[in-house]
């Protein structure tokens, strides 16, 4: 690790959980251990109206450092989501965010609210269009049921990323059309013998965003950990080798990439 963080190279995180009660105990710590990597900017999604508050306090304590997102997590989405959707809306005209999410469908776990959640994601993503702003897409077991909403909404007037990406390469050829869009790649791209390799190099890399999604997916070789924001640097690493390329050209790439996605105030260094 010490290796991979010389040189002074900076990255962003688009995709962090730093909010959650997993960090309580040291979240000054790993913020200040992610600052120090070189980490210049971090991107929190909510999950749902309970995770609001403490997303807005991490965001509060570190406002040049911390961008919030605002949305409703398909796996949050039951018989009373329409009191949080509504709950969400009007946290959404209190402050400034940097996306709408993370939204989308999840049929991995349950297939009960499989209408419910398509009305939840069409309905955020129009709010992606009245507000100008880019989403956060999750997408488990429904890549056809995702792309059908985009289409419904209006696929050239949204803009976002496909967190975590996880589609086989029919499902990237899809997203290659939707040309305002990029994908998020985590740390399951350092696991063994993953699938997904291949299929990235497909990817122009000026669509790549680099993602966390800690505390989960942590990269090799903390896979089964608690993930944080510094080992972000771990899958710049593979990316790169991916790619072929140096760890500083992905650095760079990629942070361009998620400055000129995303709605936050400052500038590439």
């Amino acid at each position: 690790m010490e290796e991979i963080l010389a040189g002074g190279l900076h990255i962003i995180d688009t995709h962090t959980h730093i909010y959650l009660e997993e960090f309580e105990a040291d979240r000054t710590q790993v913020m200040e251990s992610a600052m120090e990597s070189g980490i210049i900017a971090m991107m929190l999604p909510n999950v749902d109206i309970s995770t609001a508050q403490p997303l807005f306090r991490v965001c509060d304590r570190y406002p040049e450092f911390a961008f919030p997102m605002m949305g409703l997590h398909p796996t949050s989405v039951d018989s009373s989501y329409a009191t949080q959707l509504n709950q969400i809306e009007k946290l959404l005209a209190r402050r400034n965010f940097c996306a709408i999410g993370e939204i989308g469908i999840d049929l991995y776990w349950d297939q009960k609210f499989l209408k419910e959640q398509k009305e939840v994601f069409e309905t955020q993503l129009q709010w992606s269009i009245d507000m100008q702003l880019p989403v956060s897409i999750h997408t488990r077991n429904a890549w056809p049921e995702v792309f059908e909403c985009i289409h419904k909404v209006g696929k050239e007037a949204l803009k976002g990323v496909f967190h975590c990406f996880s589609g086989t390469a029919e499902d990237l050829d899809e997203v290659k059309r939707l040309t305002n869009f990029c994908i998020g790649i985590d740390g399951n791209i350092t696991y063994k013998n993953s699938l997904a390799v291949e299929i990235i190099r497909q990817m122009p890399v000026e669509k790549i965003l680099l993602e966390t999604d800690a505390p989960y997916l942590a990269p090799v070789p903390f896979r089964g950990k608690r993930n944080e924001p510094v080992h972000l640097w771990l899958t710049a690493k593979k990316l790169a080798d991916i790619y072929q390329i140096s760890l500083a050209e992905i650095a760079t790439q990629t942070s361009q990439n998620a400055l000129e996605l995303f709605n936050i105030p400052m500038k590439s260094s």
